[in-house]
This record gives C-alpha cells, sequence and structure tokens, in this order.
C-alpha cells in the first residue's frame, strides 16, 4: 500500500510541475485573444475547450454565443472563458465582428479565430500565429487544400471551393487555396481594418480576404489538417449554399466600387485609443 501511494504521490507531482510550467509559458505569451463564434454547439464545445486549454489559456478565449436555444454559453463559461451572447441568431459574421470589437475594446492586439464544431485543430493556434507575432504577417490563413490537402472536406465543397479559390486568387494576386477557412489569425491592422466598415454578418470568407488585400495588407496561407465535424449542421449546407454564392456573386460584382464609411472608421480609431489609454492607465 505504502508503495502504491509513493507512486501516486509521483504522478500528482509530476502533473502538478507540468501545469505551472503551462502557466508560466502561458502568462509569458504575447496577449492573444482567441474567438470561437458558436451556436448551438453544446456537443462540441467542452472537448473542443479541453484542447485549447492545452495551448491557450481559457481566459483569454472568448466564446460569442450567437443566439444558441442550448447550452453553448453556460457550457464556455463553466470551462473559465469569456463569454458575450447575442440575444438572438445575428450570423456567423457578425459573431466574429463581436470578438473583433471585444478585442479591440479590452486590449487585446492579437487574435487568432477557429471554428466551435472541432474542424478547426487547437494544436494548430501556435503554427498560425507564428507569423503575425513576428511581423511577417497580418493575416494568417490555415488551408485544408494547401500542398493537394483534402482533410475535413467532402466532394461537393472541394468542387465549391474551387471556384472562389480563383477569383481570391485573381483578386489579390497571390495563389489562395482555402477562402472559406475560418481558422485564421489576425494581426491588429487585420483587427482594425476588419472593424472600420462593412464586415458581413452572415458569411466573411473571399470578399473579406479581398477587403484585407486591398488595404494592403499581408496574407499567408500555411497548410492545416482539418478534421471532420462530429455533430450538428454546416453552415453552408442545404440550400443555404444557393444563396452563398448568390451573395458572394452580388458582393465581388460591387466590390470596385465600394467605398468605406468615414464615420465608422473615426469611430474604431476612438475606441482604440481609449483602450490603449486603459491599458496606461492600468500599468
Amino acid at each position: 500500500m505504502p508503495a502504491k501511494n509513493e507512486a501516486r504521490s509521483k504522478v500528482a507531482m509530476r502533473g502538478s510541475v507540468a501545469q505551472q510550467r503551462l502557466q508560466a509559458r502561458h502568462r509569458d505569451a504575447p496577449r492573444v485573444l482567441a474567438i470561437i463564434p458558436a451556436m448551438n454547439e453544446a456537443e462540441n464545445l467542452a472537448s473542443l475547450l479541453a484542447e485549447l486549454s492545452r495551448v491557450h489559456p481559457l481566459g483569454n478565449t472568448l466564446v460569442v454565443d450567437d443566439g444558441s436555444s442550448d447550452a453553448t454559453g453556460d457550457i464556455a463559461k463553466d470551462h473559465g472563458c469569456l463569454v458575450v451572447r447575442h440575444p438572438f441568431n445575428l450570423g456567423y459574421g457578425a459573431a466574429l465582428l463581436t470578438g473583433y470589437h471585444y478585442a479591440l475594446r479590452h486590449g487585446y492586439p492579437h487574435i487568432v479565430q477557429l471554428d466551435a464544431d472541432g474542424q478547426h485543430p487547437p494544436e494548430l493556434l501556435p503554427t498560425l500565429l507564428e507569423p503575425v507575432l513576428a511581423g511577417t504577417a497580418d493575416v494568417v490563413v490555415g488551408s485544408r487544400y494547401l500542398d493537394n490537402g483534402r482533410s475535413g472536406s467532402t466532394t461537393l465543397r472541394r468542387l465549391g471551393a474551387r471556384p472562389l479559390a480563383w477569383l481570391a486568387t485573381l483578386w489579390t494576386g497571390q495563389r489562395i487555396t482555402d477562402p472559406t477557412s475560418g481558422f485564421q489569425a489576425l494581426s491588429p491592422a487585420a483587427v482594425a481594418t476588419l472593424c472600420s466598415d462593412g464586415f458581413p454578418e452572415d458569411y466573411p470568407d473571399v470578399d473579406v480576404l479581398i477587403t484585407l488585400h486591398r488595404a494592403g495588407l499581408t496574407l499567408v496561407e500555411l497548410p492545416v489538417k482539418m478534421r471532420d465535424r462530429v455533430a450538428g449542421t454546416s453552415m453552408h449546407g442545404g440550400m443555404r449554399a444557393f444563396y452563398y454564392f448568390y451573395r458572394l456573386l452580388v458582393t465581388l460584382l460591387l466590390l470596385p466600387w465600394r467605398r468605406s464609411s468615414p464615420w465608422r472608421g473615426e469611430r474604431v480609431s476612438t475606441k482604440s485609443h481609449a483602450a490603449s489609454d486603459k491599458r496606461e492607465d492600468d500599468a
């Protein structure tokens, strides 16, 4: 019996040391907000957050509950995440924009975003963040198709992604393979640009990448191996796919004539300065 207790004590001690090292690494890491837009993802969220906690502090993770009718928000709160709840469903893009403004107001200079369905592997967050933190890229997109990958994608989705990738490549002048990927890392300049004007409330994909490119920001794709959704349904499924392509076509046709609102940009600048002043006062 004493030998078993001693062995258990050693295992517990090693676990405690590992946890202390992880916490120290989190404390020394740059200030990064992980944003997870979620609607009715109670079946997927707990396991995702358990994985995420190994590479990123959940105290710096924002779950935007986009009008869920299940326990999505409660699960996020129980895991120690920051939670913002929409009173009703506003759309995937609106959930992301809520996260961007939260980061801007609370002094998070860098963002990494991933979906709540478990398709985006959390262990790759440091890989996506590295070019942004090094200052060599403003937007890093995790691509399932780069290097001829096909993980986490159906045949229909791959066929639909090809013309979108061609359009993104044509507009940006650089090869884009996965313009619908929501697995991204963003620099402060990218966050400010996205908060300035006209961010789509439903499907922020190709048009957003083109907007960031037109703003003079650097886009980079990195190969990632995505996973299949465990539960729930995709936002691109069913008849929504037809609306998605219709909306995207109209947006791209109007993009050359689109102008930014000077008033919204001014408000974002004011919020950014206010957040900076608050951090200086806190220091």
